[in-house]
């Protein structure tokens, strides 16, 4: 909407259409091991959002709602129906955007280790020193803070090579957008998707399903013993997982 080119990879059309969203200094790239088996079974989009992977930087203002403009932009010019947005960690946050944007088009949001408790509250002073640690200093704040999102047994070949790619995006950019991150009203952003929201978590941060149904038609399926990077992590499981909760929305059965 704001002149910042946008890009995504159409892998298959099918109905429900998935638009798989990345998480917060990641890019679509990092959904390589579920496309090919989700596009079999259906329509699947990856979106960059601004500030990510091969999408413009262009902008001022970096804001969780803005990236859910330019995945609604992407389904607005594909001219898609029946769309569920799954997305990874901030993605998740980002999907809830979309879906309230795009009320009749977006009929379910999946988030993957993400969107755990509605009515987490941050502790003011520890999330100011986080905040300025990366915009004083993002490359070393980035790599501590990415390592330690993996789960014990994560390879450590990947924990490096996601580390290395995470932290060599724009810092000011990953700066900015984690301060709106903690600023972001989940509980609200629950109420105005307007559509049944599942997650597939991990269980390194509990999943308060209670909290959540407070606010949206919530339910979650956890991964045992994994980290943050499902799609690497467990990338099977993440798959048959996500394959069952589309089937389960697309029937308007979705709880699992």
């Amino acid at each position: 909407p704001d002149g910042v080119e946008i890009a995504a990879t159409v892998y298959s059309a099918g109905d429900p259409t998935l638009i798989l969203v990345h998480g917060w200094m990641c890019d679509q790239t990092y959904w390589n091991t579920q496309v090919s088996a989700l596009s079999q079974l259906f329509g699947v989009v990856t979106v960059d959002v601004a500030g990510h992977g091969l999408s413009g930087t262009d902008r001022q203002k970096w804001t969780i709602s803005s990236l859910g403009d330019d995945v609604g932009a992407v389904i607005a010019h594909l001219h898609l129906q029946n769309v569920i947005v799954i997305g990874h960690s901030m993605g998740g946050r980002v999907a809830l955007e979309v879906a309230r944007l795009m009320p009749g088009t977006v009929v379910g949001v999946i988030g993957i280790d993400t969107l755990q408790d509605a009515d987490q509250k941050w502790d003011p002073e520890e999330t100011e020193s986080l905040l300025a640690g990366f915009e004083q200093d993002f490359d070393a704040a980035c790599d501590s803070f990415v390592r330690s999102m993996f789960g014990t047994q994560a390879d450590q070949a990947l924990v490096d090579r996601v580390a290395a790619d995470m932290c060599s995006g724009p810092g000011t950019i990953g700066a900015a957008l984690l301060r709106n991150y903690v600023d972001y009203d989940v509980a609200s952003a629950f109420k105005n998707a307007g559509v049944p929201v599942r997650c597939v978590n991990a269980d390194k941060w509990p999943t308060n399903i209670e909290a959540n149904r407070k606010y949206a038609d919530f339910d979650a399926v956890i991964l045992p013993g994994y980290g943050h990077f499902l799609m690497q992590e467990a990338p099977e499981e993440l798959t048959q997982a996500l394959i069952k909760t589309v089937n389960a929305i697309a029937a308007g059965d979705p709880h699992q």
